[in-house]
């Protein structure tokens, strides 16, 4: 049974959450469960610790404050403190300077290593919507919650810039992002430096090789409305209202009228298209077609084969016009058989 054919069936079998585990014989999707943070890198240098930092509570609290905000170890966060006179700001940077040679040094030698897993992640704020694929080497790391953020970071990243470019007043916008145009976003508001840098950081962190793989991102105007689907969905409350997961799919919709179930709808529409992954929209007109069909609405509805995803659609007062699918991992099978 191919990969495709057992996803649709685990789609179906689960219209909700679709917490469904398996997609069939010897594929399984992970539980999505945040692993425990790897441990502290080894410190980067031996000292002897220097008279400011004494035994007192001031002190200690300090050393205390820096391990909670930062994470790394207190050998680090005490030869920080040390160096930077106790200036918990400068200890701050001092710290991620450090980090950041080590990540770029690990980088440099795992360069190359395939990176075949990882995770999709969608982020919706107002009138925009970005989805994000971030690959790494295997599925523990993918489950580590420092890989987790370093997904939130481009997702955040990602948003930031379509929220910068200009609205279009009767249609909706979409772009796309590929690894080295993503490496150069800025990381955030609260980050220095681009996306590029982070991921450095997390490679030094977790030990394995990571790529910023793409991102897709959709703006819609009053009229329209972005249709969003995660299969095996996790949301992690430390990462707000992002979520991760394997496959993700956008749709985009055009609607007369407000309507109540316009979520549902669009999650039904995320659902198919993640399971039946079309190539093209097509149109109301088109004959209908089998599995082998690759416009969207002449394909069988996923939930309901009997009829075709256009016949779903049309007594629902809506239009699909556009749609993204992202699925993690794809390409890198074709592209290590050539």
């Amino acid at each position: 049974m191919s990969l495709l054919r057992s996803l649709r069936l685990c789609l179906v079998a689960r219209t909700g959450s679709c917490s469904v585990r398996a997609l069939g014989p010897g594929i399984d999707l992970p539980s999505f469960k945040a692993g425990p943070l790897l441990q502290s890198p080894q410190p980067w240098h031996t000292f002897h610790v220097g008279p400011w930092l004494s035994s007192s509570a001031s002190s200690k609290e300090l050393l205390m404050k820096l391990r909670r905000k930062t994470g790394y170890s207190f050998v680090n966060c005490k030869k920080a403190l040390e160096t930077c006179g106790g200036d918990l700001k400068q200890a701050e940077s001092w710290l991620h300077k450090q980090a950041q040679k080590e990540g770029w040094s690990k980088a440099a030698k795992l360069h190359g290593r395939k990176t075949k897993e990882g995770l999709i992640g969608l982020l919706q704020e107002g009138n925009a919507t970005v989805l994000v694929e971030v690959n790494c080497e295997t599925d523990f790391v993918s489950r580590n919650l420092k890989f987790q953020q370093l997904v939130q970071q481009v997702a955040l990243g990602t948003m930031l810039h379509c929220q910068s470019l200009k609205d279009q007043p009767s249609t909706y916008s979409k772009g796309f992002l590929n690894s080295s145009e993503l490496s150069e976003l800025p990381a955030g508001r609260e980050r220095e430096g681009p996306l590029k840098d982070q991921l450095a950081l997390a490679i030094g962190k977790l030990g394995e090789n990571m790529t910023l793989k793409r991102a897709a991102w959709v703006k819609v105007p009053v009229g329209f409305y972005v249709g969003s689907y995660v299969h095996g969905a996790m949301h992690i409350p430390s990462l707000h209202n992002l979520v991760l997961g394997k496959y993700g799919a956008l749709v985009i919709c055009e609607t007369s009228e407000p309507k109540a179930n316009l979520e549902d709808i669009g999650r039904r529409l995320g659902q198919h298209v993640v399971g039946m992954a079309p190539l093209s929209v097509g149109s109301l007109d088109d004959e209908p077609g089998g599995e082998a069909e690759t416009k969207m609405l002449s394909q069988p509805y996923l939930l309901d084969p009997s009829i075709t995803l256009g016949q779903y659609v049309q007594p629902q007062g809506v239009s699909v016009v556009d749609f993204v699918r992202f699925e993690c991992g794809e390409g890198e099978e074709a592209a290590e058989a050539e």
